[in-house]
């Protein structure tokens, strides 16, 4: 026990704090240059190698990318992406161990349209990013985010992924290696991707001058239409997600790179359970992301924490380029996304394996929906194309939130009820009974029929429910879309912003539907085709 009069004689242990005058842990020998984690401290050369082998070895034990194939690089321009964009570059020289063989293209999404960025500014940006790319040597694109408005309706319906059997990577990698012995070499991407690239720079500034402002004005009010700061981040994602997929379809790219870092999916993990999209956990934060059918996200950069890239560009002098964002100078509590970051990155100050901790507990999680590739276009998400996570048992959490929507939309004992004239509207608990209104701007949407089967007589007119012309509710949405896709639908103040190729995808889905219902009865259960196949 410890006594008043005992006397310590024997200083008190010290923690020991690495510094950059230590020796190198891997060679021994050279001066650490830089210090990733307590006990880690690598030279220059070191940390190079150990850099490019994560890399090289996230592709190499996954074996997606098949010699010769077409992948996108999306690149933002920040810090993560510019150094895969490196990476790459590295891993196709004639030189290089374990050489990449695929060819690589290049995609820049200009996203200042929709935070509201002066042209001049944009022009600055494509200017300097053009000149980075211009020095890899491979075909590039930059495209307007204004350019997501015009997409086809084949973007949020997946197509068919390409079948490729079990031991397709081995026999296409054998092939390769018998075909010129050292990793095709007889023909380098680099020397393949030189002749297209002098042709995307000088079509870009005439696609760029050819955006009317008009539709950079839809953009905006599209994108604020959107209540929360919440719902417009996941907004704007969702539609870079399309036009990102439509560019690699139009291209003739099976893969796209995506820059997301280690730190990134730490923060998105948290915000996506924070959203509501448990279930869609393992295509937003894993390795491979095959919602789409024949179109694959990668995320290759996923090993990598933010201090690590920032090191590596900082050490080796990869350039990036600033491009500002919705959430570029907002507070901490200004968005889910904002906060959870802001919760991420100074618990990380203090305790350094909190990101390493959130990422490999994500690897773990699996989902108890069926996977996005197996399930029927009809049964997928309208905005994020992720398998609908609302066909829940009745003990679920899911359920107990609708049962909570419900009863918060109903009336006191004590209030008066709606009148025959009056029409329930509202099934995300926004709306409120309202009585119709000839000058309500609402009223030409409302129910008029009362559900009698009557004409209103407003279809000559273009207005009322028995008119083909009935402007689209989030209600009619409501059963298209998942649960957390549902929240930011909820959160726009109308829906008739949205695009067309998604009203109309969600009209096309709604008449099958409706299709279905009327030919039910004549239509054989699966236990009914098996039993024929018996007989």
């Amino acid at each position: 026990m410890c006594q008043v009069d005992e006397v310590y004689h024997e200083p008190l242990p010290r923690a020991e704090v690495p510094g950059v005058s230590k020796k190198c842990v891997k060679c021994k020998e050279a001066t650490a240059a830089v210090v990733i984690r307590a006990g880690d401290a690598f030279c220059r050369g070191c940390f190079k190698e150990y850099f490019i082998h994560k890399f090289r070895a996230m592709l190499g034990k996954n074996r997606v990318l098949f010699p010769g194939e077409k992948v996108l690089l999306a690149v933002s321009g920040g810090p993560s992406s510019c150094s895969m964009l490196s990476q790459v570059q590295e891993g196709l020289r004639q030189n290089a161990h374990k050489k990449l063989r695929f060819s690589p293209g290049i995609v820049f999404i200009d996203e200042g349209g929709a935070v509201g960025q002066p042209l001049e500014d944009r022009r600055r940006t494509a200017a300097e990013l053009q000149a980075a790319f211009k020095a890899t040597g491979f075909p590039f694109l930059v495209v307007p985010l204004e350019q997501v408005l015009d997409l086809p309706g084949s973007v949020v319906a997946a197509a068919a992924p390409s079948a490729r059997a079990a031991g397709a990577y081995k026999a296409a990698v054998g092939r390769s290696d018998h075909s010129d012995g050292v990793g095709c070499r007889a023909a380098p991407p680099e020397r393949e991707a030189t002749p297209p690239a002098a042709t995307p720079p000088a079509a870009t500034p005439p696609e760029r001058e050819a955006t009317p402002p008009g539709r950079t004005l839809l953009l905006q009010q599209l994108i604020g239409s959107a209540e929360t700061q919440t719902a417009r981040e996941d907004l704007l994602n969702t539609l870079r997600q399309h036009l990102l997929v439509h560019t690699a379809r139009s291209g003739g790219y099976s893969k796209v790179m995506l820059g997301d870092s280690c730190t990134r999916l730490a923060v998105k993990l948290l915000t996506s359970i924070s959203l509501g999209r448990g279930a869609q956990l393992t295509q937003d934060t894993g390795f491979q992301d095959s919602r789409y059918g024949d179109v694959t996200l990668l995320r290759p950069m996923r090993d990598y924490s933010a201090k690590e890239i920032a090191f590596y560009n900082r050490l080796f002098g990869v350039p990036s380029v600033f491009t500002p964002g919705l959430d570029t100078k907002t507070t901490d509590k200004s968005s889910i996304q904002r906060l959870t970051e802001s919760f991420v990155t100074k618990l990380q100050a203090d305790f350094p394996s909190t990101v390493s901790a959130i990422y490999r507990t994500g690897e773990k999680l699996q989902s108890a929906c069926r996977s996005s590739s197996s399930v029927e276009p009809c049964e997928r998400c309208l905005l994020c194309v992720c398998a609908l996570d609302t066909a829940a048992e009745s003990a679920s959490a899911f359920r107990a939130t609708l049962i909570s929507e419900q009863l918060s939309q109903n009336k006191p004992p004590g209030a008066a009820r709606p009148d025959a004239g009056q029409c329930q509207a509202g099934s995300h608990g926004s709306e409120k009974n309202n009585p119709i209104d000839p000058q309500h701007p609402e009223a030409a949407a409302a129910c008029c029929s009362s559900g009698a089967g009557e004409d209103c007589g407003k279809a000559a007119s273009g207005a009322g429910c028995c008119s083909s012309a009935r402007k689209p509710q989030s209600s009619d949405m409501k059963t298209l879309l998942c649960y957390s896709c549902q929240l930011t639908v909820r959160d726009m103040s109308s829906v008739e912003l949205l695009p067309l190729y998604i009203l109309s995808e969600a009209q096309r889905r709604k008449r099958r539907s409706h299709m279905r219902e009327e030919i039910g009865e004549f239509l054989l259960d699966e236990d009914d085709e098996d039993e024929q196949r018996t007989k």
